[in-house]
């Protein structure tokens, strides 16, 4: 996973309804479609305090890669997906999914 820093990216200040649906859909998919659905593995709330995003209703929430857990997800203003995470020294780090990977499926 690459992660950059905070300060690198732009990110939105709202989301559309359309937009929040699209990061669901995304974040779905990327969980591996859980049969439960999307709200009760991973339930997330609209925020917009500092920048607009999907965060984790639960903390910890998602555990990625074993030592990672996930936080938020996004849009930039550059219209990419991002993912925020806290590693296991409670930093938050960003991974930056591109359209061209969502795409093709390289992400999931």
């Amino acid at each position: 996973m690459k992660t950059v820093t905070v300060d690198k990216l732009i990110f939105k200040k709202n989301l559309s309804m359309i937009e929040q649906f699209a990061i669901k859909d995304f974040l779905f998919k990327w969980v591996g479609r859980p049969t439960e659905g999307l709200d009760d593995f991973l339930p997330l709330e609209y925020t917009d305090s500092v920048f607009a995003k999907m965060e984790a209703k639960q903390v910890p929430a998602l555990l990625i890669n074993g030592d990672k857990h996930f936080r938020y997800a996004t849009i930039t203003e550059d219209n990419q997906i991002v993912i925020g995470v806290l590693d296991s020294n409670e930093e938050l780090n960003h991974r930056v999914i591109s359209l061209d990977e969502v795409l093709i499926g390289k992400h999931l």
